[in-house]
């Protein structure tokens, strides 16, 4: 399957993967924070699920202030899909590529 940012899902793709499908209103072409690529801290799930996550997908559009984790459906049997109403997503700031030393 391929994401909106033109991603191409790994076949073998765990919550380990760490991607992150975000809802419309929070991408910066629509007026939110994030963009395509970026790195984000992601609070709040559980001990498994937090982390960095990287951004590389939308959601529905019926979606609003939502993000989703991807796991696989092996993940989603075991208990690890839910819903969670106190998470906080957080930017990283960008690593220089190089800085003059």
């Amino acid at each position: 399957m391929e994401t909106a940012d033109g991603s191409i899902i790994p076949k073998r793709h765990s919550s380990r993967t760490r991607w992150l499908a975000v809802s419309r209103d929070l991408l910066a072409k629509a007026g939110g924070p994030f963009s395509y690529g970026e790195q984000v801290q992601v609070q709040g799930i559980s001990d498994e699920l937090d982390g960095i996550y990287t951004i590389h997908d939308t959601m529905n559009r019926r979606h609003r202030h939502c993000v989703d984790v991807l796991v696989n459906e092996k993940e989603c049997k075991s208990g690890m899909e839910g819903r969670w109403t106190e998470i906080k997503v957080t930017k990283i700031a960008p690593k220089p590529i190089w800085v003059a030393g």
